[in-house]
């Protein structure tokens, strides 16, 4: 039976459903994709820990007890894991004497071999119980539909066929597939209902912990800051891979480095966005919704919002925010504050999309992976019209827009992630984004930002930044620059204002005061007032809640 060994140290949980769901008898084949690739602690049953991959973690762990073992792989071909001698024993090898090594007629032999051991139990005869692994299932019977090769489909068909047979487990036997992703196998295995699919997710605050606890003897030096409070480290790298994990401590050890928490931080940032393969930016931000100028309204519902969070009242949550506004009304800095008030890292998704078939979807596949495995974080989508796909994109990129819809639909939704997974999503034209991805359940709340409303506001805002870089006007002067401030001025066009006003101040040795009114004669507006007034109508149109949308913009676009 598969895991009859269980020691001391805990299972992973894909694990616990791998043998749940084979000795129920409801799946004999199991496909794993995900963090496939990462390192596993080793050990379970009382045997030595140790790190070691996942190839090892199916056969010392679930597969004990299994006499033959047999894998392939594209690089090595078919190999004889476990039991050779018995396998020896097959009569049909005297017909095949050299392994085949590639992958059509490797995984018909494996295939005809355990259909031969099913046989002796039919017949009554003693037979021995039969495990085959194929590793890098996805380069074996990758996902190419439109792709009209006979020796694919009949591989697909031959994998299909070992999910289909439902009685592996009566005649103790177990098939399992390794692929990165779900999405790149051929859909009549992935798509099959037959297959147990389970992902493999990256290793929690728990295993990382034993991780460190085995990698301690060799790398105490990199430690020596953490003696005894190991739970701290481990929390602080939740997101990262075992393997990086084990990489920074052998690398800081070397370099007789002991690790900090500035250091740590840094080096977290690092590990996820490699480990993720630049599909995303990791931040854990240092400012909060203090540093925000104005927006009141939204600051004091938002700080609502983080209380519920952090009394651990989920259910008044909301699933994600909304912010839409005209462009430089500050979308992007609202989610970096929120994420630093609320003491959570932002994860900005990047451009996951990719020419090749199924890599697009792979990609979605990485970045839901990651973020499973932070716990609370805020995951911000940026110019959310384009990057959500939609629900019926035509011919023109062979279904993929509509398939990434597909997936950020389904995964917004997931109840499971309430309290743990905040989406962000930012727009200037909200009215692009599909309406089913903005409905209650995914968007539950929909914050509109606006311009400065009146030359009060953009004095106020102008000032705010202009300090910030050491540029200083009193609010006395208002009067002085009442006449020259900008109408609709947006907190990035202010920020431009103050770094110009800096540098002529630097440059044409005036005060503070004459620098920035310079600036302010000479500015022309980055964007028409006609845009701001459309896009300005649209967010308020989008708005969850008309206490969001100040008097005067309702006067405003009457």
């Amino acid at each position: 039976m598969i895991g009859e060994v269980v020691g001391v140290m805990k299972l992973p949980s894909w694990s616990k459903e791998v043998i749940a769901s084979y000795e129920s008898g409801t799946a004999g084949c199991f496909v794993l994709h995900g963090n496939v690739h990462d390192s596993v602690m080793l050990g379970h049953g009382g045997r030595k820990r140790q790190l070691g991959n996942l190839g090892d973690f199916i056969q010392e762990s679930l597969l004990p007890k299994f006499d033959v073992v047999l894998s392939y792989d594209l690089g090595f071909g078919m190999r004889v894991e476990r039991g050779g001698d018995i396998f020896r024993k097959w009569p049909s090898l005297d017909e095949t004497p050299d392994i085949p090594h590639h992958p059509l007629p490797a995984i018909r032999l494996m295939t005809h071999y355990m259909q031969y051991c099913r046989n002796l139990k039919i017949m009554g005869r003693e037979a021995p119980r039969v495990a085959v692994v194929v590793k890098q299932a996805h380069l074996v019977c990758p996902a190419l539909p439109n792709l009209l090769n006979y020796d694919l489909s009949s591989m697909a068909s031959l994998l299909r066929g070992w999910a289909a047979e439902a009685k592996l487990p009566d005649f103790g036997q177990a098939a399992f597939l390794v692929s990165e992703n779900l999405n790149g196998l051929h859909p009549l295995v992935s798509e099959s209902s037959r297959v147990c699919a389970l992902d493999v997710p990256l290793p929690d605050q728990e295993a990382i912990h034993a991780a460190l606890e085995y990698l301690k003897a060799d790398c105490g030096s990199a430690l020596t800051n953490y003696d005894g409070k190991l739970e701290q480290v481990a929390e602080r790298l939740v997101g990262a891979t075992l393997m990086s994990v084990e990489q920074l401590l052998r690398r800081s050890s070397h370099d007789g480095r002991a690790l900090d928490d500035k250091s740590l931080a840094k080096l977290k940032k690092q590990l996820v966005e490699r480990d993720c393969k630049g599909l995303i930016d990791f931040v854990e931000p240092d400012r909060s919704l203090e540093d925000i100028v104005g927006l009141d309204g939204v600051k004091k519902w938002l700080r609502q919002d983080i209380s519920l969070w952090n009394q651990g009242e989920l259910e008044a949550m909301p699933m994600g925010y909304l912010v839409c506004g005209p462009v430089g009304t500050g979308k992007t800095y609202l989610a970096e504050c929120l994420a630093g008030e609320a003491g959570v890292p932002v994860v900005t998704m990047r451009n996951f999309r990719d020419k090749w078939v199924g890599s697009t979807e792979a990609n979605l596949e990485k970045i839901f992976t990651l973020l499973h495995a932070l716990g609370r974080c805020i995951v911000f989508v940026d110019e959310a019209d384009q990057a959500l796909g939609k629900r019926d994109s035509g011919s023109g990129d062979s279904g993929v827009s509509s398939r990434v819809y597909s997936m950020m639909a389904k995964e917004m939704s997931n109840t499971r992630n309430r309290g743990k997974i905040m989406w962000v999503l930012a727009s200037s034209r909200p009215d692009l984004i599909e309406v089913d991805l903005k409905r209650p359940g995914r968007i539950d709340v929909k914050i509109p930002l606006f311009p400065s409303l009146n030359s009060q506001e953009g004095f106020s805002l102008i000032r705010a930044l202009c300090k910030r870089k050491g540029v200083v006007v009193n609010e006395e002067d208002f009067s002085e620059f009442e006449g020259v401030i900008p109408p609709l001025l947006t907190a990035g066009a202010a920020e431009t204002l103050a770094v110009k006003a800096y540098r002529v101040k630097m440059t044409e040795s005036l005060t503070d005061k004459e620098a920035l009114m310079a600036c302010l004669r000479e500015y022309r507006p980055p964007v028409s007032l006609e845009t701001l007034r459309f896009q300005m109508r649209i967010a308020a149109d989008e708005a969850t809640d008309a206490s969001l949308i100040p008097a005067e913009v309702q006067e405003m676009l009457k």
